[in-house]
C-alpha cells in the first residue's frame, strides 16, 4: 500500500478552491474524479504516474514552475513516480 500525499486547503471560497499537495516518493493521492475545471502549477519537477481507469498508467513529467489545466470529470489515481519528493498546486474553478 503506498502512502498518501499531503493536502493542504489554502482558499476556499466562492470563486476557487487552492490546495498544494506534497507527495514523497512512492506516494499517492488515491483515486478521485475531478468535479470542477482545474489548473496545476509544479512548485518541484513533478515526474507523475497516472492511473487511469481503463486500466492503463500514463508517465508524465511536469518540470517545476510550469502549469496545466484540465476540465471536470477527469479521474485518475495520481502517484509520485521519482525518487525526490513533488509537490503542485491545484486550483479548482468553481
Amino acid at each position: 500500500m503506498r502512502s498518501p500525499a499531503t493536502a493542504t486547503q489554502m482558499i476556499d471560497d466562492a470563486r476557487v478552491r487552492v490546495t498544494r499537495f506534497d507527495f514523497a516518493p512512492g506516494a499517492e493521492t488515491g483515486w478521485h474524479r475531478h468535479a470542477m475545471d482545474y489548473v496545476i502549477t509544479a512548485i518541484t519537477d513533478c515526474h507523475m504516474l497516472l492511473e487511469l481507469p481503463d486500466g492503463t498508467n500514463t508517465a508524465v513529467t511536469v518540470p517545476a514552475g510550469t502549469s496545466y489545466r484540465r476540465n471536470a470529470g477527469v479521474e485518475h489515481n495520481v502517484i509520485n513516480a521519482g525518487d525526490r519528493p513533488m509537490s503542485f498546486v491545484e486550483v479548482e474553478l468553481k
